[in-house]
Formats: C-alpha cells, structure tokens, sequence
C-alpha cells in the first residue's frame, strides 16, 4: 500500500510539473521580443548637425573667424519620459599656460538647458542668438567669456596645439532645472546629473592659422 501512494504521488508530481512548464513556456517571450525590449531601452541618443558631421571640421561661420554663429543642432533616438533638454560645448585643449592664467581646466563656450522636445528632433536653430525673429527657446546659461550665449572656436594660433576639438553635448532630463541666478556650464551640468535619462555628444574640430 505504502509503494502504492508512493506512485500515486510521482505522477502526480509528474503530471503538475510537466503543466507547469508547460504553461511558463505558453507565456514566456520569444527570443526576439525579448530582444526587442533590450533594443528599445537601450537605443542610444543621437546629436547631430547638418553643418558638420562628427569628427569633421567646423565650418569656420561658427567661429571667431566667421560670423560667429551657432551651428544647428537636432536629436533622435530621445529617451521615453523627457522633459527638457541641456546643451553644452566646450573645449578642452586649452594650452596649459591659458588654462593657469584662467585658472580653468577647459574653456566652456555654449551652455543653454530647459529646452523643450519638438516633434522634429530640432534643438537650437542656426544663428539663434543673432536672429531677432527666433523665439527664446531654452535659457542661457553663462559661458566662460561671462556672455550668456554662443562662443564660436577660437583656438589662439601662436600655442600648441593649434587644432582643438570641441565637444557638443546634449542631456536629456526627466524634469526642468531651476536655478537663483544665471549658471555656468558646471553648474548646469551639476544640475542635470540626478534627473538625466540619456546623453549624446558630437565632436568637431577647428584650426587657426593666423591671428
């Protein structure tokens, strides 16, 4: 009787578990829905410019060479929950002798944060601070000339090295920044880091020649 109940309780055991599994697979995703999923959380964000690609030169309008103008930038690829957008540039190929003077460590040339999401991705337009029919879009933050706008490159000619590169950087937050008084570059960047979801960047590079 013993090895009776015994048996009866390994089929039953066998029985349950086989449906178990069973049903845990019926549910279970497939292999391409799950990597789906991993797709669609970790698409990065993308920066980009239609006046220059990554790791190309700048265009010299966007310099102290030229007008001076900022360049246009878009973004893609934005993060489920953003609310506003940061951007930055600056350089950190400062000759160390400017960066001791200054007693900086890179010079921060653009800073501009609480910019809304547009349907087309547009973050800043082109001359945008030189352009009176463009409505203020975001806030600006202060730079390290002490303007409250655009610094195009201007990287001075007589020191090493004589080409920089220029880091443009987008942050995407999951709220708007608040600040007492106009912020610098770190300041904003400080700011950002508990509310950013995603972040991109896109490098150019600009070379004086003469003074």
């Amino acid at each position: 009787m013993k090895n009776a109940y015994t048996l009866l309780g390994m089929t039953f055991l066998f029985v349950f578990g086989g449906a178990f599994v069973l049903l845990n697979q019926a549910h279970a995703p497939t292999v391409d829905e799950e990597l789906l999923g991993v797709i669609e959380n970790t698409m990065p964000m993308k920066l980009t410019s239609t006046a220059f690609e990554h790791g190309a030169t700048i265009p010299s309008k966007y310099t102290c060479d030229g007008e001076g103008s900022n360049p246009p930038l878009s973004v893609s690829d934005v993060p489920e929950g953003t609310k506003s957008f940061v951007v930055v540039m600056d350089d950190s190929d400062l000759p160390q002798e400017i960066k001791n003077t200054m007693g900086i460590t890179k010079f921060n040339h653009w800073v501009e944060y609480n910019i809304p999401i547009t349907e087309d991705g547009e973050l800043l337009p082109e001359n945008y601070y030189n352009n009176p029919e463009i409505e203020p879009i975001g806030i600006a933050g202060k730079n390290s000339r002490g303007e409250e706008k655009y610094s195009g490159p201007c990287p001075p000619p007589q020191y090493e090295p004589k080409t920089h590169a220029y880091v443009f950087r987008v942050y995407a937050l999951s709220k708007m920044l608040m600040f007492d008084k106009t912020p610098t570059l770190d300041e904003v960047e400080d700011g950002a880091k508990q509310h950013m979801l995603q972040n991109a960047e896109l490098v150019g590079y600009y070379t004086r020649m003469t003074q």
